[in-house]
Formats: structure tokens, C-alpha cells, sequence
């Protein structure tokens, strides 16, 4: 395994007045009526920045079997490119495409790619396994739509946080389910294990009384082999940290060719704050150079 740590003076103090101004902010509390007024609060861009000007920004609907998906595509180059999937993170109750856009639009462009910013269903109206089977079916929408989307062939699954949790599941699942597999997996301080004391595990899961896949908490999976490359990013200040670096291991272990990497002193969703935060900033950036040598594409 492929082992990094990013490092800089400002990780620290950038985080701690982040988590001050976040502390600072009205609390919410925990009902359902506060959840519905959160997810209708627009990203503040001091905090998460503004798309990349480079790209080209279109809202595209994915009609599947009995329901139909928000997504926004984001296109940098004119002639066909690997599509990158991409899942925003939120607890699985939360968050929206329009929350990481300065990430979503400057992966397509450092990355000289075409990325696909799904919303996928959340509980607990839509409690698991909805988000996981909406990013399965994306993802062979995608297959069967490559032409329309100026794709060529190639594809990358990646998100943040729960976001990363599906789309490791989902490439659990494609794997069990014999069907193809993305190129590259990318997955951003994701949540892999059971978190039972997480304020949206019993929405998400809706009841305990049942045993919990192994495409719901990947950790938990018997073997991992099998599955694509990939670029895992964990965060030092994040207690998530432990799920990363553990699936990391188990991914090297099991022969899959992977790379991690650290960014010390900064918190989870760091991606979501690129304005607040340079990690953020700098993690796009190493996500854009991780495709292109991937796929060996020139720099945008």
C-alpha cells in the first residue's frame, strides 16, 4: 500500500476556526422538522467556494425503474473522458450536489474528466438499502448512457463520507452481482463500519432487528478481494479516521493495488470547506492528478 501524509502549518489553525464558527452557529436539534429545514440551507461560499469556471455546469434527471434522479453533470474537456460517478456525503439523512460543487467541478477539470454529482434518495424517508440501490442503478445508467454523457468507457465511483460508503458498497455489490466493476474507486474519510451512536444510524438502518450487509458497512465484508483500485483520503483530526485506514489495510491485503492518503490535523468533510480550509482546496487538486495519471490525461 501506497502510504502518504499531507502536512502544513495552516491544517491546524484553519481547522480549529472552522470548528469555532461551526460551534457558533444556532444548534439543530434532532427532529425530523429540523432535518427537512437543513437540507433546504443553501452552501454559504465562504465556507464551500463556488465551481470551477473551467467547466460547464448542465442538470441532467436519471430515469430509473419507478423513480426519477437529480444529477448535475460537470464537463471540462470537448472530446470524450472517463465519467466519475460521485456521491455527496450528509449521514445518508443530509447533504446535496449543490454542497461540493467546488469539488465536484474542480475534480472534472484538474482531473480532465466528466463527473456525475448524483442526490440519491435519504432516510428516513428513504431508509437502506434506497441510497445503495440508487447508486448501483446510476451506475449502469452511466454504462448504457456513455455516448449521451461524451464518455469513453472508462468509469471512476467516488464520494465523501456516506458517500464513500456507497460507493464502496456499491462496488461490493457490482462485484457479488457479476456485473462490471468502475476503473477506480475514490473514497473520501468515508463511514465503513457499524456507528451505532451516530445521530442517523437508526434512521438510515430503520431497524436493528435485522443483520446489516456487508454493501451497508463495508468493514464487515468477508473478503475484499476483487474489487477496483483505490485512493482512499482520511483525515487526522476525524473519528472516522479508524474506518479509512482499516479498509485501506484490508483492500492492500486482499491485492488490490491502493493508495492512502492523510491529511494531518484537519477534520472530517474537509471537502466540503475549501474556502475555510487549503486541505480541501489541496485535496481537489490530488484527486484531479490521481485520474489523469491514471488514465494518463495532460494536466487542464
Amino acid at each position: 500500500m501506497n502510504r502518504e501524509l499531507i502536512e502544513s502549518p495552516e491544517y491546524g489553525s484553519e481547522t480549529d476556526a472552522l470548528l469555532k464558527v461551526l460551534a457558533d452557529a444556532p444548534e439543530i436539534d434532532g427532529s425530523y422538522e429540523a432535518l427537512l429545514l437543513d437540507r433546504e440551507d443553501l452552501p454559504d461560499p465562504a465556507l464551500a467556494g463556488h465551481p470551477d469556471p473551467r467547466v460547464s455546469l448542465d442538470d441532467l434527471t436519471i430515469e430509473l425503474p419507478g423513480r426519477a434522479l437529480e444529477a448535475r453533470v460537470y464537463r471540462y474537456a470537448t472530446q470524450p473522458r472517463p465519467i466519475v460517478l460521485w456521491l455527496h456525503g450528509g449521514g445518508f439523512i443530509g447533504g446535496h450536489l449543490r454542497d461540493i460543487e467546488y469539488a465536484t467541478s474542480g475534480i472534472a477539470a484538474n482531473g480532465n474528466v466528466t463527473v456525475v454529482s448524483l442526490n440519491y434518495r435519504l432516510a428516513p424517508e428513504n431508509p437502506y438499502p434506497a441510497g445503495l440501490h440508487d447508486t448501483y442503478e446510476t451506475l449502469q445508467w452511466i454504462r448504457e448512457h456513455t455516448t449521451e454523457l461524451n464518455g469513453d468507457g472508462r468509469i471512476v465511483i467516488g464520494g465523501q463520507s456516506a458517500g464513500a460508503a456507497l460507493a464502496a458498497g456499491t462496488c461490493l455489490l457490482a462485484r457479488d452481482e457479476g456485473t462490471p466493476l468502475p476503473d477506480r474507486q475514490i473514497l473520501c474519510y468515508p463511514t465503513l463500519d457499524l456507528h451505532p451512536d451516530a445521530d442517523w444510524h437508526e434512521w438510515y438502518f430503520a431497524t436493528t432487528d435485522n443483520e446489516i450487509p456487508a454493501t451497508a458497512v463495508p468493514l464487515q465484508a468477508e473478503s475484499l478481494a476483487g474489487l477496483p483500485p483505490t485512493l482512499m483520503l482520511a483525515a487526522g483530526r476525524d473519528s472516522l479516521r479508524p474506518d479509512a485506514l482499516a479498509y485501506a489495510g484490508r483492500l492492500a491485503e486482499a491485492g488490490i493495488p491502493t493508495r492512502l492518503v492523510e491529511y494531518a490535523d484537519t477534520m472530517h468533510a474537509f471537502l466540503n470547506f475549501p474556502a475555510a480550509l487549503s486541505a480541501g482546496r489541496h485535496a481537489v487538486e490530488l484527486i484531479g492528478a490521481d485520474l489523469r495519471s491514471t488514465f494518463s490525461a495532460p494536466r487542464a
